[in-house]
């Protein structure tokens, strides 16, 4: 019992990590509201939610592999004149905000934001309206040739609305693109590059601290099933994502979000 609630949470990472539907709302929903996952408590909960992490950032590293490749080798060749070298040390500048602002306040989200689950559903629920009509109600005039330095300084800006939960880091950075005319398809990319310094900073710290190997060697079956099942999914959810806004906008995901919160609120009301 206690592996299907793992599997189910690494799919529920793995798919809420790229959608713009926030997969730290999604982890603490599932968790703490429908009860999958209960079994996960204090130090536990918060070093499996990294592992999860850690899938989808491996998901992000081989699925642009070659696309990582190519702007480390002009970034640190060539600098910013061209597109791919421009776009690392974009990711860079766009990075720093959020990591400053997680280093500052970690423990102010962490015993706040994340036990307060009505907050989630609002965050939820609003945010998912404000993507779709920031995709709406902009062009798809600007690809990476045509991004300016000002631009990845909002994005990562808006980056740090997603240190709470529900706001979902791709949806902020995806809805933040839109705001500055970016195509969909080129949004959705920076926002997946964004996720890896952020994602493998996180890890780094938690490993840092020194509790989440010990945790990690008291259960490995259940951190490497996790590990594997957000990492496949990551990899589906990220094919699907870039094919699907090619022709569609984020309307259904405006939908979703409304009613996932919704159906957290009803179960909190009667639980």
């Amino acid at each position: 019992m206690k592996f299907i609630q793992v599997f189910i949470l690494g799919i529920v990472q793995g798919i809420a990590e790229f959608l713009p539907i926030s997969s730290s709302a999604h982890l603490i929903i599932f968790r703490d509201i429908f009860g999958i996952g209960s079994f996960l408590t204090g130090d536990f909960e918060m070093s499996f939610d990294i592992a999860l992490h850690f899938g989808t950032l491996l998901a992000i590293l081989v699925y642009f592999f070659k696309d990582f490749l190519k702007m480390l080798k002009d970034g640190f060749t060539k600098g910013v004149k061209t597109t791919d070298g421009k776009i690392l040390w974009y990711i860079v500048v766009a990075t720093i905000p959020a990591a400053i602002v997680g280093v500052l306040f970690e423990d102010v989200v962490d015993e706040f934001f994340r036990s307060n689950y009505v907050l989630i559903c609002i965050c939820l629920a609003v945010m998912g309206i404000i993507i779709y009509l920031c995709d709406k109600l902009n062009k798809q005039t600007k690809t990476f040739k045509e991004m300016k330095l000002k631009d990845a300084i909002i994005i990562g800006c808006s980056q740090v609305c997603a240190l709470i939960p529900g706001f979902s880091r791709s949806g902020t950075t995806i809805a933040a693109s839109r705001v500055l005319n970016m195509k969909r398809e080129d949004a959705a990319r920076f926002s997946f590059f964004l996720s890896a310094p952020v994602v493998a900073g996180a890890v780094f710290i938690k490993i840092l601290k020194g509790d989440m190997i010990a945790l990690i060697t008291y259960d490995p079956g259940m951190f490497v099933v996790g590990v594997l099942v957000s990492f496949v999914s990551g990899l589906l959810c990220i094919k699907f994502l870039l094919k699907y806004i090619k022709t569609h906008d984020y309307n259904i995901f405006m939908w979703y979000r409304l009613g996932i919160a919704l159906l957290a609120l009803v179960v909190l009301l009667f639980k």
